[in-house]
């Protein structure tokens, strides 16, 4: 590899972006789209950042699995381990370890009655959001599909709108110019 890929590979681990990685290794801004696509395409630069990636992991003993199971516990947190027996909440110490993990936020602020003195203290305590983490897990698992299926549905959504937004129907059509490429889809009037 050549001085300039290296310093690509050490600057595309900063935050995983080819172009701007491509620019700070002293790549042309102007084509640096086109550099960063090129250089993560050719396969000692992808090995590099592949080796690179995999000993930062060994290093800091962050790994998939650990993020993952850091999600899932985000995702399936019970609230009743912040919490005693008769509903006041624990001190902070005494807080089970994966709900303060989940903890977004702490407040606690002093009451105090007319002549000053300290009569109790109010805790809030604001938890990670658990639907974005279950819908982390649930792309995870391919149990979301975000993707939208645009050629040959009849039941599209697109199409759908299309049909409604303009009151008529929607037959599939053989492009001319495309006979094996599949269908479009054009409106009828």
């Amino acid at each position: 590899m050549t001085p300039r890929q290296m310093q690509f590979v050490r600057e595309y681990l900063v935050d995983l972006n080819a172009t701007q990685a491509a620019i700070r290794a002293g790549y042309s801004a102007r084509t640096a789209n086109e550099q960063g696509a090129r250089l993560l395409a050719d396969v000692s630069v992808a090995a590099a950042i592949k080796a690179a990636m995999d000993e930062r992991s060994r290093r800091t003993g962050i790994t998939a699995d650990r993020v993952l199971k850091e999600v899932a516990k985000l995702a399936f947190l019970d609230i009743a381990g912040a919490f005693n027996a008769d509903g006041t909440m624990k001190p902070l110490h005494e807080i089970d370890p994966d709900v303060r993990a989940a903890l977004a936020g702490l407040e606690v602020a002093e009451i105090t009655g007319d002549e000053g003195q300290a009569v109790g203290r109010l805790r809030k305590i604001k938890l990670a959001d658990k639907t974005a983490n279950l819908t982390l897990l649930m792309r995870h698992l391919g149990m979301l599909n975000d993707k939208v299926k645009l050629q040959g549905d009849a039941d599209n959504p697109l199409a759908l709108l299309i049909r409604e937004v303009q009151g008529s129907s929607l037959k599939p059509v053989q492009n001319p110019s495309d006979d094996d490429e599949g269908e479009c889809v054009r409106p009828v009037h």
